[in-house]
């Protein structure tokens, strides 16, 4: 399993950012994170400059989202629910899409993610799927 730093993170999307105005050809998976980039210009400034980028602290203490984990993490949910895993993200998804409209039903996805991830690394087990999806049902 692939697990990028924070800092690979960070330089694959200001380097999907630079490729989209130097207009070159993405992977696919550069287009999908692309997709999303272009749904919060709030977040150009910080992907204009790769090593300011690599420099800034964005913890908790500071007060301001990071942009990089927002998009990270909605790249993740656009991939598990193209490839449906864990299985039943997809339908959940559709399912909070219709009520909520894509971006705001991936935001909720978001909130479960996130806290299935917390609850992962406090306990030491692995996530829980099964309690993913079903947090994401229960926002339907």
């Amino acid at each position: 399993m692939f697990t990028p730093s924070s800092h690979d993170v960070r330089r694959f999307f200001c380097e999907v950012f630079r490729k989209d105005r130097a207009h070159e050809i993405l992977t696919p998976i550069e287009a999908m994170a692309l997709d999303w980039v272009r749904q919060h210009p709030e977040y150009d400034e910080a992907l204009t400059d790769v090593e300011a980028a690599l420099a800034r602290d964005y913890s908790v203490e500071g007060g301001q989202p990071n942009p990089f984990l927002h998009l990270a993490m909605h790249l993740s949910i656009s991939e598990q629910v193209s490839i449906d895993s864990p299985r039943g993200i997809r339908a959940a998804y559709e399912a909070l899409s219709n009520k909520l409209g894509q971006h705001d039903a991936q935001h909720e996805i978001m909130e479960c993610l996130g806290e299935m991830i917390w609850k992962s690394q406090r306990s030491g087990l692995p996530p829980d799927g099964e309690a993913y999806i079903e947090a994401v049902r229960r926002r339907t």
